[in-house]
């Protein structure tokens, strides 16, 4: 009894740690990184310094993400001119499945196809997900789950 008792406490404390590096928070300086676009090239993070970022993470069989990218690819052209970057961000898919994605939305800005680091270096656990990041390269907003058009032009109103 007692060594079940220690065990199951210390898989609870075991919880307890690994849930303080849950992925970035806001004011986290948010993480370079390099990966593949649909089209094969590499994207490097550190090329958008200085600007407003939206990352958008996203897979082609998650009901809120397809809800969701028609709008985001709006806010992208709207706001371009104000420097905003759009990242679209597919999970766990190819690149044929992602770029079918891209294609069917008509998408405009890059779409990169993760091999898991991304999903590392953010702690993805579930889609969609929308990382907001400000100017000086500091996270604004890390939601987890479907959020409003409202609440999208919103929180990239406050990183521009």
């Amino acid at each position: 009894m007692r060594k079940g008792l220690a065990l199951l406490l210390l898989g609870v404390l075991a919880a307890c740690a690994s849930s303080g590096k849950a992925g970035v928070r806001a004011g986290d300086v948010a993480p370079t990184w390099s990966d593949p676009l649909v089209g094969g090239a590499r994207f490097s993070f550190a090329s958008l310094k200085g600007s407003p970022i939206y990352l958008n993470f996203f897979a082609s069989w998650c009901p809120p993400c397809n809800v969701e990218t028609p709008w985001i690819e709006r806010f992208s052209k709207e706001y371009a001119s104000r420097g905003l970057h759009v990242i679209g961000i597919d999970e766990e898919e190819n690149a044929s499945t992602a770029r079918a994605f891209a294609e069917k939305y008509h998408l405009t800005y890059p779409v990169v196809v993760d091999a898991d680091t991304l999903e590392n270096l953010y702690r993805i656990n579930g889609l969609p997900v929308h990382v907001f990041i400000r100017r000086d390269g500091t996270i604004y907003e890390n939601i987890a789950g479907e959020m409003s058009q409202a609440e999208i032009e919103s929180a990239i109103k406050a990183i521009l």
